[in-house]
């Protein structure tokens, strides 16, 4: 509600303090006195912002008009649904096509991040470069941590044993015992 009330302020120091930029004013002579009456300027769009949705609109003539401000912008987007099918060529393997379905709810799904989270391969691109970012910040100001990164790079093995799952990376065989060795979580018994 203070979102609205101070909208509603704006507006009345809006008007008060600059013209408005459409005036429609029509002279009309009641009673031998001539007036100008002021008509209040309304815009209405009509416009087709459902894109591709599966399900049926109503018809032209049962469309009512709805109001739409910065307080209601997310629910009336959420109401209208507008989604958007279609294909792109697909710049990432060079080869192709790569068919886009993206649903909209909210401004936020407008932004790059959002648009991206939709198409698989690049959200696997926007994933991997957001464990990079982590990985960068993690590394900050800790010594030898280039370093070891570098050494994992260039240690195929050591790449490969570190890219596996978690719940792959036990032991290889199931007769092989388990090595403790270099685990830190292991703690030896002492009997």
């Amino acid at each position: 509600m203070s979102r609205h009330k101070s909208s509603a302020g704006a507006q009345k120091f809006i008007g008060r303090n600059r013209a408005p930029r459409v005036q429609i004013e029509y002279d009309v002579e009641l009673y031998g006195a001539e007036q100008k009456v002021q008509l209040p300027f309304v815009m209405g769009v009509l416009a087709d912002l459902a894109g591709n949705r599966g399900d049926a609109l109503p018809e032209l003539a049962e469309r009512r008009f709805v109001e739409i401000d910065v307080d209601n912008f997310d629910d009336r987007m959420k109401s209208i649904a507008p989604t958007l099918a279609f294909e792109v060529p697909n710049t990432l393997t060079g080869d192709g096509v790569l068919g886009v379905e993206i649903a909209f709810s909210s401004i936020d799904d407008f932004s790059p991040a959002a648009l991206a989270r939709n198409v698989e391969p690049l959200r696997r691109l926007l994933e991997a470069r957001t464990q990079l970012a982590n990985l960068l910040s993690y590394m900050d100001g800790k010594r030898g941590a280039e370093a070891l990164i570098a050494r994992a790079l260039g240690d195929p093995a050591l790449l490969a044993e570190l890219s596996r799952p978690r719940a792959l990376a036990g032991p290889k065989d199931a007769d092989d015992p388990p090595q403790h060795g270099n685990d830190p979580t292991h703690e030896p018994r002492h009997d």
